[in-house]
């Protein structure tokens, strides 16, 4: 049984469920909660993804009865289907719960996506073992943070690494396959997968963007985007002077990497991909205020974008919250596209990271269903 959140946990639990039906000696049945993606490879979702894209406390406390309600049937379906497993993917604040209610009743509870508690109120992690019985994590220093609270976590890799070889020869890397010239400047715009965070930042980022075109007016802005906020997306640029070029197709998002000289990111997984893809960027973030101030009191890192973390410095330019101003963002931007030697130096701090997060050549998506299968059997055999 799989249970996903987010167009991110759908990514990841469909290459899981490639990779277990690959790796099992036995057929595989699925059950569970997923988007698009899951659904296509085989899932019949108890009720729409959507519903769980949620981020936040303001964002939550409105829809709190229906979400309680979600994880009351999510529960009841794992109580009468008895699944070998169950793997709750990210969205900790959904799958977590769903994980506490069915501690003790002999279903193998598995994490996809160790929750960022060393980042912030890393005591939580005591109590993390009443919630799920194995981590996966994604990052390569998780598991010995999470084991001094004696919880099994296993580094299984980023799927950002397996998304990226997949497509890095088979997508097209110029510029002329979205109709653009050769020495025309791209800009790669991901303002997130969320609905808060479109809001949120595309405001910020059309400015961004208007000020950008004073200097290159000729500056082309490519717009990867979900299926879950693609529609909120077109309506909000449709009325951009020089609108973006939206893209929605898998194919097409991987090729946007390539075509692109420069990036301006949300915080989250995305700031990998691009890593990988060696595009420099600009990270930038505003969360609902509340949710914010209340984050601030908590958080026990530096930085917010995945590569400052992992290297330990500030390798990307950030802007977050009440700093996440267009001015700012355009004139780091700026610098991006105008010193090559700014760029080369991003690019070659971004290449070490990848490296830290490549694996013994096993994908990751592979990595994590010999886990999970190793768990079944471990508890097959107790």
């Amino acid at each position: 049984m799989l249970v996903a959140g987010e167009a991110s946990g759908d990514a990841l639990g469909a290459s899981l469920m490639a990779g277990l039906r690959q790796r099992s000696t036995l057929p595989v049945r699925f059950s569970g909660i997923g988007g698009e993606l899951m659904t296509a490879a085989g899932l019949d979702s108890l009720f729409p993804m959507r519903e769980l894209s949620v981020m936040g406390l303001a964002e939550v406390l409105p829809r709190l009865p229906r979400l309680l309600g979600r994880i009351g049937e999510t529960v009841a379906m794992a109580r009468s289907g008895r699944p070998d497993a169950l793997v709750t993917i990210d969205a900790p604040s959904f799958g977590l719960r769903v994980g506490a209610k069915l501690r003790g009743e002999g279903i193998p509870r598995i994490h996809y996506v160790a929750p960022q508690l060393w980042a912030w109120r890393p005591g939580r992690a005591r109590r993390l073992g009443e919630k799920t019985d194995c981590l996966l994590a994604l990052l390569p220093f998780e598991p010995e943070f999470f084991r001094r609270f004696d919880i099994d976590c296993r580094f299984v890799g980023h799927p950002a690494v397996e998304r990226m070889i997949a497509t890095a020869t088979d997508q097209p890397k110029d510029k002329a396959h979205f109709g653009l010239g050769a020495e025309q400047p791209t800009l790669l715009m991901l303002p997130g997968s969320r609905q808060g965070e479109i809001t949120r930042l595309l405001p910020v980022f059309q400015a961004v963007v208007a000020r950008l075109r004073r200097r290159w007016p000729d500056l082309a802005v490519l717009l990867p985007t979900v299926e879950n906020v693609a529609a909120e997306v077109r309506r909000s640029v449709a009325d951009w002077p020089s609108p973006p070029l939206v893209v929605q197709d898998g194919a097409d998002r991987m090729a946007a990497f390539g075509a692109a000289d420069f990036a301006l990111a949300a915080s989250g997984t995305v700031t990998l991909e691009l890593a990988l893809s060696g595009t420099p960027m600009v990270v930038a973030y505003r969360a609902n205020p509340l949710t914010a101030a209340l984050v601030r009191r908590l958080i026990k890192v530096d930085h917010v974008a995945i590569p400052n973390i992992l290297l330990g410095g500030g390798v990307v330019p950030e802007f977050i919250q009440e700093h996440c101003q267009p001015e700012p963002i355009a004139e780091a931007l700026a610098h991006l596209l105008d010193d090559p030697s700014a760029r080369a130096e991003q690019c070659e701090q971004l290449a070490q990271m990848a490296r830290m997060l490549g694996s013994d050549g096993e994908p990751p998506s592979l990595r994590a269903a010999r886990a999970v299968l190793e768990v079944i059997e471990s508890r097959s055999a107790d």
